[in-house]
Parts: C-alpha cells; structure tokens; sequence
C-alpha cells in the first residue's frame, strides 16, 4: 500500500485492532442470522508526509449506506457548537443575502440551519439518504452526492463557488483526500474561505484516543500534513484555532494561495507544538500500540470485576468510538448486556459484532444499573447532566479513555 497522498510505501504500523465490521454498521433482529463482513482495522503513518491513515480495503460506499444512524442534532452539545460557529463566521466573514454557503457532509441540516434562518443562501453536499432528507424537511437544499473533485468543478461550472466552504468532521472520513481536496479548490470563489474541523492527531496521540479510530475514518490528520495536502491543490492555511470538540479538534481556515491574508501567529504556534510532541519522528507512532492495549486491558477488567461483583454496568451511547472500543476488548452482552442511545435511528437495533442491543434511555430509570460506561466520552459531562438523576439513586459513571474513571 502507499501513501494517499505522497504515494510513498507505508512500512511503519501505528495501530493494529485486528478485525471488525464497520462502527455503523449497526444490525436489525433480522440481521442477528446473517453473516457479518469484517474489514482489517489497521493504521500507517507514512514518513515523508506524516499521514496516519487506515489500511485500504473498505469503499466508502459501503460505509456510509442510504441508512447510515449518525445524524448530528442528536447532540445538543454539537448543535450548541454549531450555533455559535455560525454566529461567528457571519461576522468574520460578513456573510449576507449575496453570499452562498456549501457544507460539504451536511449531514441532518444541524449547522445549515443557522444561515438559512439568517437569510444567507446555502447547499448541503450529502450522500446518506436518511440525513440528507431530515436537511430538505427543514428546507435547506441538498445534493445527494459524494463530493470530489468532478463535483467541485461541476458546481463552479454553473456559477456556484461559495464564499464560505465549510466540512465539520469529513475530511478525516474521505478515501481520496486528494481529489476531496482539489474539489474544494475548484468550488471556492475567489477571496472565499474554506474551514474544515477534524480531530487532531496530537491529541488522539496524547490522550491515548485510540477509540476514535474506525473504518470511517480513512485519515488522522496534524496541520503539518494538512498544509502540505492544501498547498499541492493551491491552497494555504492561513489561520487555525483549537476546539475541545470530540477530545480536540483543530478548524483549519484555508485561502487560495494568491489570497492576501496573512498567516496568523496560531498556525506557527500549532506546527510548535506538533514538532515538539514529535509528531515528525517515528518513535511516537511506533510506541503508541502498548498504550491502547492498556487501556484495554484496563475495561475488561474492571467489566469482569464488576461481573464477579454482582453488580450490574450498562452503556451509554451507541457511538462509534464505543464500538472500536468494546470489538477490539471483545466486550458481549454478557459482560455489557445493554446501551442507551437517544438517537430513535439507533434504538432497537443492535451494535456490530457485539450484538449488544441499543434501547432508548429510559429503560435506565426502569433496570437503574449499578454504574454507566459512557462510551461517547467527550460528551460525558453533557450526559451526566442529562442522567442526573441517575447519579442521585447511586449509579456511577465510567469513562474507559483516555483512562479509566470512576465516578
């Protein structure tokens, strides 16, 4: 396999989680008696650009299906974060009537939602059937496509280049960064902007994230190798800020490179800190199996000692992130007999591989269980709010990374 950017051979592992079906692949009763596909979960760093990137077997298409259950407004944490970008972004970029604004995976109409209540004139780019209607029922146009670069010069063919290009949480998840990227180059109107938030590979690295890897993500990107996949399209970061969304995340702001902004103070300050961590030398990539296997070891653990215990643990948050998470410790309704999710997409089915079932949240207050597993993590303090209380009869909440905790 090489690179996906540079096309120099990977060599070197980051992580290796054995195998498993895709984290959204969640199962229906039906599905139960029918045979799962299992994809390798393997990570590379290549060393020239510092890519992390999965090992190359699953199509996107066969990721995210006409059903795919992530939709974003699930989350009022996330709609909170939108909200407040949307409020900014307006006023930074004195966004108006005139200007058009294309998210690219726009997902269920979360963010797209602010401007069009604005008044500013906006597209949704989305291939997932389901959110992509849960968008136009709240009437924000929508393409049902994969974006790329044919799609990019399509629209900047018929007159619609955006001033604001915006893609939360996607360019981690596209096979072809390359040609994702130059169909944000093709779309972005001269002196537009491009700001995309992903998360930050430093961070996955320092806290031991290992949960956030899943086939759906195809890259785990630093603003090193983001400038480098920018400025082989003709694009350049000119400003970065550091988000404490999904355990740290950058939002990058890119320019075409004849743009006349200037580099802001933050983009060197961030490349620092990258450089320093040593997210340009092997050693930290080569070392970071032990520490995911750790904090693995550490949830069967505690999860068999609690069995042994009698005492009763369920699971909060279908997400994918727990699903990496309980497939690679081999967690099963034995030692994890159910999760609650507020998703109404997610409730009934059950999680790949494990076949644990997902039920709404209010069967916590029915089955009270001794302690609660988070598994969407850095959501925590949003869901010990909403289940306090739970926390009042006695139950205790658990977070597996980026240690386990109890509280």
């Amino acid at each position: 396999m090489n690179c996906r950017h540079c096309q120099t051979p990977l060599h070197h592992v980051f992580l290796d989680l054995g195998f498993a079906p895709p984290s959204n692949a969640y199962l229906t009763e039906v599905d139960l008696c029918r045979p799962e596909l299992y994809y390798p979960l393997k990570l590379y760093v290549c060393e020239h650009c510092w890519l992390v990137q999965t090992a190359d077997y699953a199509r996107a298409d066969e990721l995210f299906r006409a059903d795919y259950a992530y939709f974003s407004s699930t989350s009022s944490t996330w709609l909170a974060h939108a909200a407040h970008y949307a409020d900014m972004i307006r006023a930074r970029l004195d966004l108006g009537a005139a200007s058009l604004v294309i998210e690219v995976a726009s997902n269920d109409g979360y963010l797209l939602r602010n401007f069009l209540k604005a008044g500013i004139p906006c597209l949704g780019i989305e291939p997932t059937a389901d959110t992509a209607a849960a968008a136009e029922s709240q009437g924000i146009p929508v393409l049902r496509e994969f974006f790329g670069a044919a799609l990019g010069r399509q629209l900047a063919g018929q007159g619609r280049q955006a001033d604001l290009i915006i893609g939360n949480n996607v360019y981690a998840h596209v096979p072809d960064i390359n040609d994702f990227t130059a169909g944000l180059k093709a779309m972005l109107k001269p002196g537009g902007t491009i700001t995309l938030e992903f998360p930050h590979l430093l961070r996955l690295i320092a806290e031991t994230q290992f949960d956030t890897v899943y086939h759906e993500h195809f890259s785990y990107l630093s603003l090193h190798t983001v400038q480098r996949l920018f400025a082989a399209q003709g694009l350049r970061v000119c400003d970065v800020e550091q988000l404490p969304t999904h355990g740290g995340s950058l939002r990058v702001y890119g320019v075409h490179c004849d743009d006349p902004r200037t580099e802001t103070p933050a983009v060197r300050r961030v490349l620092a800190d990258e450089a320093s961590a040593g997210l340009r030398d092997l050693p930290v990539y080569l070392g970071f199996q032990p520490r995911a296997d750790r904090l693995k070891d550490d949830l069967l653990a505690y999860l068999i000692e609690q069995k042994r215990a009698g005492r009763t643990v369920a699971a909060y948050g279908a997400a994918a992130k727990g699903n990496t998470l309980l497939n690679y410790a081999g967690v099963k309704p034995d030692l994890l007999p159910f999760v609650c999710d507020a998703a109404p997409s997610k409730q009934g089915k059950y999680l790949p591989a494990s076949h644990i079932p997902i039920l709404p949240p209010a069967v916590l207050t029915e089955r009270r269980p001794d302690d609660l597993l988070i598994l969407p993590w850095n959501i925590a303090d949003e869901v010990r709010d909403q289940l306090s209380d739970l926390s009042a009869q006695g139950t205790r909440f658990v977070t597996a990374v980026p240690q386990l905790r109890i509280c």
